[in-house]
């Protein structure tokens, strides 16, 4: 399993063990993690989801008085290295 995979499973898990519903989507350069906050999360709470979203490469706080407020967090899918077999003095 690549390593982005392994990453965003376990921001999942963690994000859910602190009693937030979650959602994943699968992008094809990203998965996309989102977390439901509600709206009296204790200070203890935020703090460890926030350090659980700091592994993300990028994360976010969504807020609006339609939807509520919800945490995101973006994991890049590893992308396998593609060399140039050719070597360097033959390029095109």
């Amino acid at each position: 399993m690549p390593a982005s995979a392994v990453s965003a499973e376990d921001i999942t898990a963690r994000l859910s063990a602190l009693g937030l519903t979650t959602r994943v989507e699968e992008h094809a350069r990203h998965t996309w993690i989102e977390a439901e906050v509600p709206e009296s999360l204790p200070a203890e709470t935020w703090r460890e989801a926030l350090e659980v979203l700091a592994e993300a490469d990028r994360f976010g706080l969504q807020a609006s008085s339609l939807n509520g407020r919800t945490l995101w967090a973006a994991i890049h899918r590893t992308v396998p290295a593609t060399g140039d077999v050719r070597g360097p003095g033959h390029q095109r």
